[in-house]
Order: structure tokens, then C-alpha cells, then sequence
């Protein structure tokens, strides 16, 4: 099953999608319309968002692309809700900036609490999958370990969505195929098999350091095949047996409006 949050008919709605496309409310309502239609508006799947944790260098290739060893422990950031939007909608690229590039990543959402959790129970604890963007504006990066306000942290550039798939149905996320296109052509071919920390190993460590709760999101890292994006660029990040992430970039002033 498939979960998701949407805007419809003026409603904001808990929706769960099922293997038919067939879709129901947290009401049991059955909505009468197609997944790709106008009609619906897409939120970031996740309700009430709690943690939201990214690992840095999380694929040798990628370690490699950046010209950094690979990690010997998992490099952790902490990103907050402010970044988030949900698929099809924009995210913008920052005035003056020379390269702003997207990170197709695989999301384990957390969905109950856990304080020391082995890895053999870790997918214990894991809600569901989905698939994140996480926008990083490379001008301001000091370095990889510690990524600083400006390339992180700022609204819109954590696209996430369209729905959360369950555990169950997602028997080996550490083998799934994930890839980007910039305007219909293909810019990053991966596999999460690639890796170094995979998802019950991410668990375990933060959970010796901290409670997980409900909400909270691994963000577990982009492999190699980064590119500059642009306004007006259509990027779109696809995990196989998950979903299609699909983000247009503007410019900070169409983003901002009468706010820039």
C-alpha cells in the first residue's frame, strides 16, 4: 500500500493508494480521480514531520566525484521542515550562484519510537519508503562533513514524494535501481545496493545516540551522476517500486514573489 497527502476539491486529504491505483481517504471515501491528474496537488508525505536526518557521502562512486575518501562512520546533518514541498511542485535556485545541483535519494520514514535498536530488528521500526531531492548549493559548501546554512537549509529544496510505500512491500531496499533525468535525459543511473551505510545500519547508530520517534526521515544519499540546475529545468528523481519525484526550478524571484 501507498500513502500520501494530497490537495483536492479544495480538501487536504490523507489518502492510501493501492496496487489498482484505486484511492480512499483516511475517511473511506474513494476519490474519483486519476493519480496524474491537474485535479490533485501534492503535499510532503509525511504529516507531522519530525527528524529529518541526511547522510553526506554515502556512495563510494559519489565520495569519488567529489574527490573525498569514503566515510569511515556515517556523516550525519540535521535538515528541518521549512525545506520540504512535495512532487510537482517548484523549488528555486538561489540569485548569483554558480552550481546548484539535485540528489536523488532513498527516504526511510520512521514509524515508532526506538532507543538502542539492534540492526536485525532495525526495519522493525521503518514505516515505509520514499524518495527525496535534497538540493545542495555547492558555492557555500566548506566542506562535506559539515554543510553550513546556505547549502542546506533553505525552503523548497527538500522536494520528497509523492507517497510513502510500505516496508512489506518493499522487500530489499539495500537493490533498488534509482535514477535522474534533467529534462527528459538521463543524468544519474545508481543502484542503492552502492551504499556504505545502509538503512538498519543508519538505525542502529542514531539510535545509540538519540530516541527515533514517528516522523522522523533517513535521507540515506545520492550516488554518482550530479549535474547544475537551472530555471526552467524539470528534474526527476525515480527509485524503482517506490516513486517519481518531478521538480521545476525557478528563479528565487518567481519563488519569493512580491516577498523577494
Amino acid at each position: 500500500m501507498r500513502h500520501a497527502r494530497i490537495i483536492f476539491d479544495g480538501r487536504e486529504l490523507d489518502i492510501d493508494i493501492d496496487a489498482n491505483d484505486r484511492i480512499t481517504t483516511s475517511e473511506g471515501e474513494v476519490l474519483d480521480v486519476a493519480l496524474d491528474s491537474d485535479q490533485i496537488t501534492w503535499l510532503p508525505p509525511v504529516k507531522e514531520p519530525g527528524t529529518i536526518f541526511a547522510l553526506g557521502i554515502n556512495y563510494a562512486d559519489h565520495a569519488t566525484e567529489l574527490a573525498f575518501e569514503p566515510p569511515k562512520e556515517p556523516l550525519i546533518f540535521i535538515k528541518h521542515a521549512n525545506t520540504l514541498t512535495g512532487h510537482k511542485q517548484v523549488s528555486y535556485r538561489p540569485d548569483g550562484i554558480e552550481y546548484q545541483h539535485y540528489e536523488c535519494e532513498l527516504v526511510a520514514v520512521i514509524g515508532k519510537s526506538g532507543k538502542n535498536i539492534k540492526r536485525e530488528d532495525a526495519l522493525d521500526y521503518v514505516a515505509g519508503y520514499t524518495v527525496c531531492n535534497d538540493f545542495a548549493i555547492r558555492d557555500y559548501l566548506e566542506n562535506y562533513y559539515r554543510p553550513n546554512l546556505r547549502v542546506k537549509s533553505r525552503d523548497s529544496l527538500l522536494p520528497m514524494g509523492p507517497w510513502i510505500v510500505d516496508t512489506a512491500d518493499i522487500p530489499n531496499a539495500n537493490a533498488l535501481k534509482l535514477t535522474t533525468t534533467v529534462n527528459g535525459k538521463l543524468t544519474q543511473d545508481g543502484s542503492t545496493k552502492d551504499m556504505i551505510f545502509d538503512v538498519p545500519f543508519v538505525i542502529e547508530y542514531l539510535s545509540k545516540v538519540m530516541t527515533l520517534n514517528p516522523g522522523d526521515m533517513i535521507c540515506t544519499g545520492t550516488p554518482h551522476g550530479i549535474v547544475d540546475c537551472q530555471p526552467g529545468d524539470t528534474i526527476v528523481c525515480t527509485i524503482e517500486d517506490i516513486c517519481s519525484l518531478e521538480t521545476r526550478m525557478v528563479s528565487e524571484q518567481e519563488y519569493y514573489g512580491d516577498k523577494y
